[in-house]
């Protein structure tokens, strides 16, 4: 096979790209139905590991039967009482996306990687060594099948923008392909539905609909006056681009460390927790995970923020004097965020928590901080790195703090990254960093 290495670096313009948005088809079911035979060509409905009675991805044929990702399992055995369930194992659907990035690497040094299923690739300047973009994308899908399995499959958009490619890759799943040239956005603009494009979910399609547009078309064809006013000016010109089907970004290699804004973790609780000490457990441990990303980052944070949701959510953040890496020290900021909201000091039918967030921003440079002048904070960072250099080696969590005596360990999973573009550009950059770590 030819090699991209060989291909000339040139400028095209922007309407002169050729993008592709390579999306896997039914991902997490498709893989455990590559790694068990005994799922093939079933309903399939893959669970969280923590035991939340919830399907987070459906197979092709428990699509068809209306069961989507989001579905309640008591739902969906209602629309099929013959529905497969597995718990999910997202290390081994990492594995197979680090085997998708290598393949896709071999056809165009432009493959931005935008969740662990799906990618953008250039081959603007690459398409003529495999002859056109669909001969280019056949060699993808053989190669997929040869070195990931039969039962993967992706489906591929190609058009001359990133937000038009990642539109058509859905035009015709699975295992599809489809092409948008400048000619067709008219049209299809005309016949899609607003939340079929990459950044208009519900709440603005209904905030649009509200003000007279249905249709992409008519987005594209509103004054801009009327969407600044309904949506301010950073979302209203967003939308607007959006509308006329432009989108001038580029793809970024995803060996191009993005800088990081914020460290955060988010987890479901395996069950309602009303015990107040399991719940700071559970906070104190992410925090512990946090303050791991960060000193792998070489990064030390000012501002610490708390999200609790059950039968109340509260969410706010606190930013301190100095900066700080250590999950103690998250911790405490957390704790007096805690004890701010009175969490433990309402009824205890005001007490559940179900879902717990921790993140740390107005992060800095080790080397830019100041040092402390104080002896017992380099003892405590010469411990951390002895705990770090143990849990490297035999898993995380292997050291834990006393206070997480008897604690169930978290499961550690990558993130969902259900963002839309807009958000992307505030909250993503960090979990794009993390997967570029991993591999």
């Amino acid at each position: 096979m030819q090699s991209f290495q060989n291909a000339p670096r040139v400028s095209p313009s922007l309407q002169n790209r050729t993008i592709l948005h390579i999306d896997f088809d039914s991902f997490f079911a498709s893989c455990e139905q590559q790694f068990n035979p005994q799922f093939r060509g079933k309903p399939l409905g893959v669970t969280a590991t923590n035991g939340r009675t919830c399907i987070i991805a459906s197979s092709s044929q428990a699509k068809k039967l209306g069961i989507k990702t989001g579905s309640r399992t008591f739902e969906a055995f209602k629309l099929c009482p013959t529905l497969l369930l597995t718990p999910a194992h997202f290390t081994k659907y990492l594995e197979v996306s680090k085997k998708f990035l290598n393949i896709c690497k071999d056809f165009s040094p432009l493959v931005e990687m935008f969740s662990i299923d799906e990618v953008f690739m250039d081959i603007t300047s690459t398409t003529h060594l495999f002859g056109s973009p669909h001969q280019l994308i056949e060699q993808i899908k053989l190669r997929i099948k040869q070195e990931i399995g039969e039962y993967i499959t992706a489906s591929v958009g190609i058009s001359h923008n990133k937000l038009l490619a990642k539109l058509a890759s859905g035009m015709k799943k699975p295992n599809g392909m489809f092409t948008i040239q400048k000619e067709d956005v008219e049209q299809i603009y005309k016949t899609v539905e607003l939340t079929q494009i990459c950044g208009i979910g519900e709440r603005i399609k209904n905030r649009l609909n509200a003000i007279g547009i249905f249709t992409l078309w008519q987005l594209g064809q509103s004054p801009l006056e009327l969407l600044l006013e309904e949506f301010g000016d950073v979302e209203g010109h967003f939308l607007k681009q959006i509308g006329l089907g432009l989108d001038d970004s580029s793809v970024i290699p995803y060996t191009e460390a993005t800088q990081v804004k914020s460290v955060g973790r988010n987890y479901c609780l395996p069950k309602n927790e009303y015990d107040q000490r399991v719940i700071l457990q559970n906070v104190f441990e992410l925090c512990e995970e946090i303050a791991i990303k960060l000193r792998r980052l070489n990064k030390n944070a000012r501002t610490v923020g708390l999200s609790l949701r059950g039968t109340r959510s509260e969410h706010s953040r606190i930013t301190g004097k100095t900066y700080i890496d250590s999950g103690k020290d998250i911790f405490k900021a957390c704790k007096y965020l805690y004890d701010k909201w009175e969490w433990d000091k309402n009824s205890k039918e005001n007490q559940m928590v179900r879902q717990i967030s921790v993140w740390a921003s107005n992060l800095e440079d080790v080397e830019n901080t100041p040092l402390s002048l104080f002896d017992f904070v380099e003892k405590d960072n010469k411990v951390l790195k002895t705990v770090d250099a143990i849990n490297e080696k035999f898993g995380d969590h292997t050291i834990r703090n006393g206070f997480l005596l008897y604690a169930d360990k978290l499961t550690t999973q990558p993130n969902g990254y259900m963002a839309d573009r807009f958000e992307r550009n505030t909250i993503a950059k960090e979990g794009l960093k993390a997967l570029t770590d991993i591999f």
